[in-house]
């Protein structure tokens, strides 16, 4: 570029954050910003932070799809252009990431190019530490791993208009985010500390970039309302609304479908943001025929049962019902009852639904190892007096329990009778074994395992 091309470019980028990044990437790098459709999504949504209209973002992207050069290292130095005395907090899931992204801002605010767009911007003497920066206005940068301390810290400005953020990006490690332990771990480092470090409790923005994990990784727990905050939520999937590739020069559609293909769990929440694949994992509900009426010549109906441990773990206790029909030997999902509650609650629903079920019906339960379960089988076996039931242990972990039922579910053997549980069902096994909730999976898995076992007995004694 000429000097007046240069000086009209700066102009440009100074106000206009999406080009500012394509400027910077091409005088740093000397490499051509390869345009996508997400990116002046990303950019307007980054925007609208800045305008003061938005603050709390989600922003879920795929891996490698310029999430952290325009929502961290982009986005943190031009805020830094437009106000040096701003003051960011960044984390990631690794702090040495954290600190890496860092020095690249830190370098791109030390950059000839950059100090042609925002001249009044310059580092603090001294300020050669990557995790901890400041600039001659008393703006800061501190970065830190997502289970750090930020003792000392804090992020944005006691005043009207734009003073700095909170930039979580990928506070989840992919590998770990299966782990129940790490991600309630995260999220608890992000209650009791992060959040705790707005200079303004009420102004100072976040925003958390990441792709998604896990039903429960931080953005899914931030958009339930795990925090009480109201979030906007920009999602951002690899392929668009009429399934063709948002960036087809970094990922062609065959290419996406053999990714898909290879590892449909992973295809589905990091780069679907969906976690969970839209035909299911292990099990494919969209296979489940709804039917208006139970058909003609049930049998061997089977009730199975998963006991929540307690009231306050906000697990369910869910009653499964199965049946099998004779002449298509089909199995078809009758009905569900589900309930949090404590032991009290639980000896109800229990006592209730046998009850309501027909005579015969087989009540399937759980019983637990040890002396514990002894008691709980004399109990809750009292409670059922008069009713067909029936206890036993838990064997091999859920996945390998429920791979039968899911088997003939997969293969279009099963049908559910059209109830208003139903969608509550169908999003629990699609979501399997990734989901927050089992029970209703563990359930179904009992009451099949006891429907076959009861006709294997039956053919027995029938001498077949």
């Amino acid at each position: 570029m000429t000097p007046a091309e240069l000086a009209i470019a700066a102009e440009i980028a100074r106000n206009d954050f999406y080009f500012y990044n394509r400027f910077m990437m091409q005088q740093r790098r000397n490499l051509t910003w390869r345009r996508a459709k997400h990116h002046p999504v990303v950019a307007a949504a980054l925007m609208r932070v800045y305008r003061g209209e938005c603050k709390r973002l989600i922003l879920n992207l795929p891996p490698r799809y310029t999430k952290t050069e325009m929502a961290v290292k982009g986005f943190i130095s031009w805020c830094m252009g437009k106000h040096p005395d701003s003051e960011f907090i960044h984390v990631s899931y690794s702090a040495p990431l954290a600190v890496g992204n860092s020095w690249e801002v830190r370098e791109m605010v030390n950059h000839p190019a950059y100090k042609m767009i925002f001249p009044e911007t310059r580092l603090a003497p001294g300020s050669t530490a990557s995790e901890h920066w400041r600039t001659t206005k008393g703006g800061v940068m501190y970065a830190t791993g997502s289970e750090g301390s930020i003792t000392g810290y804090g992020a944005g400005k006691m005043r009207e208009g734009f003073g700095g953020a909170i930039v979580i990006d990928d506070p989840h490690k992919a590998d770990e985010a299966l782990s129940e332990t790490r991600r309630k771990s995260v999220i608890s480092n992000f209650t009791t500390t992060i959040e705790s470090r707005k200079n303004d409790p009420m102004n100072t923005p976040i925003i958390v970039i990441m792709q998604r994990l896990h039903e429960e990784d931080l953005a899914g727990w931030l958009e339930s309302g795990g925090n009480g905050e109201k979030w906007e939520v920009v999602r951002i999937p690899v392929l668009d609304e009429d399934d063709e590739p948002i960036w087809p020069e970094k990922h062609t559609r065959e290419v996406l479908q053999a990714m898909e293909a290879a590892n449909p769990y992973v295809f589905a929440g990091q780069y679907r943001q969906l976690p969970a694949p839209p035909a299911g994992g292990n099990f494919q509900p969209g296979k489940i025929e709804i039917v208006s009426a139970i058909p003609a010549g049930v049998t061997s109906r089977v009730r199975g049962w998963d006991l929540a441990a307690s009231k306050n773990a906000g697990a369910f206790t869910a009653g499964v019902k199965l049946g099998r029909i004779a002449s298509t030997g089909q199995t078809i999902i009758l009905d569900v009852q589900r309930e949090q509650g404590g032991p009290h609650d639980v000896r109800r629903l229990i006592k209730g639904t046998a009850s309501q079920d027909e005579n015969g019906t087989l009540q399937s339960l759980p019983q637990d190892p040890g002396q514990a379960g002894k008691v709980q089988v004399g109990d809750l076996g009292s409670l059922l007096n008069g009713f067909v039931c029936k206890f036993s242990p838990e064997s091999g972990d859920k996945i390998a329990r429920a791979d039968p039922f899911a088997s003939q579910v997969n293969i279009g053997n099963v049908l559910m009778l059209k109830a208003p549980w139903n969608d509550a069902y169908v999003r629990e096994l699609g979501l399997f074994p990734n989901g927050k909730f089992k029970d209703q999976v563990d359930a179904s898995s009992r009451a099949f395992s006891e429907m076959d076992n009861s006709m294997e007995r039956f053919l027995a004694l029938a001498g077949r």
